[in-house]
């Protein structure tokens, strides 16, 4: 059990599960705007995923990211280079135009790690602003990007979808936030600093029904979309019902991060039964 305990936990610590998550997203997309699927660039997304996440989390002190003695740590980090070097050869397949959006992407996940303003150590640390840079880069990641490269244009529908990708993801965001108040700096100005726990849980609910709304809003709908976005947007009213600042270990960085694998999941099974 032991064995099985730390595999898991290496499962979640080197970005495993949330590289997972944006994999399935990607599918999402495809599925509900009806793109071919590239499996370059699903690939690139993942291993591209594991390899910045653990940069953003491990990788800010540089000194402290390569001198390494733990062995925990150190198995991520070559877990890190190698994922790197997956999604570097990914990558060489991509198309051009899919570069360009690749690297306002990259330039944003770097401007939210990085310092850029005097007496501020990044984005991540300006006051309420660090929900909002992850839910628009992974709505750039997994619709935006996707699009892009299979040559489409931004349609209509396209808009909707991102706009609900980032609802979606700031939704999923608040439970972190929450699980984060006991450790965060009050200069942070987070939602749940500034509203409460209950007034944050209040947000996220309420941020659900636009979230399912939008899908009424699209010019094409399908009866699968339709019924695996209503439950996906019962299961966020749930989280937001259950989300509390004592949490269980597993329930952000597992449970959490997994609706995104089920949201993929409830449109490939409803999708074979209708």
């Amino acid at each position: 059990m032991k064995a099985l305990k730390r595999i898991f936990d290496f499962y979640l610590d080197a970005s495993i599960h949330v590289a997972f998550a944006i994999f399935s997203l990607v599918r999402v997309t495809r599925m509900t705007l009806d793109i071919p699927g590239n499996g370059h660039l699903e690939w690139f997304l993942f291993f591209g995923a594991i390899a910045c996440y653990n940069f953003v989390k491990y990788g800010v002190e540089a000194e402290k990211y390569i001198l390494i003695t733990d062995p925990h740590q150190k198995h991520i980090q070559w877990a890190s280079f190698m994922a790197l070097a997956l999604a570097l050869y990914h990558g060489y397949f991509l198309s051009a135009e899919a570069y360009i959006v690749i690297a306002g992407l990259v330039a944003l996940t770097g401007l939210y790690a990085i310092p850029v303003l005097p007496h501020t150590k990044n984005l991540r640390n300006l006051g309420g602003l660090k929900i909002f840079v992850v839910a628009m880069v992974w709505a750039g990641a997994t619709v935006l990007l996707p699009v892009i490269a299979a040559g489409h244009s931004i349609s209509w529908d396209v808009g909707i979808i991102t706009l609900q990708r980032f609802l979606f993801v700031l939704i999923l965001m608040l439970p972190f936030e929450v699980r984060d108040l006991r450790y965060d700096s009050p200069e942070l100005h987070t939602l749940p600093q500034r509203y409460g726990v209950m007034g944050t849980r209040i947000i996220g609910a309420c941020a659900a029904l636009p979230f399912f709304l939008l899908t009424l809003a699209k010019d094409t709908i399908g009866g699968p979309e339709l019924l695996a976005n209503g439950i996906v947007f019962l299961v966020l009213g749930m989280l937001m019902g259950i989300t509390k600042k004592k949490q269980n270990r597993y329930f952000s960085s597992f449970w959490v991060e997994a609706i995104p694998i089920l949201w993929w999941g409830l449109l490939v099974l409803i999708s074979g039964m209708l």
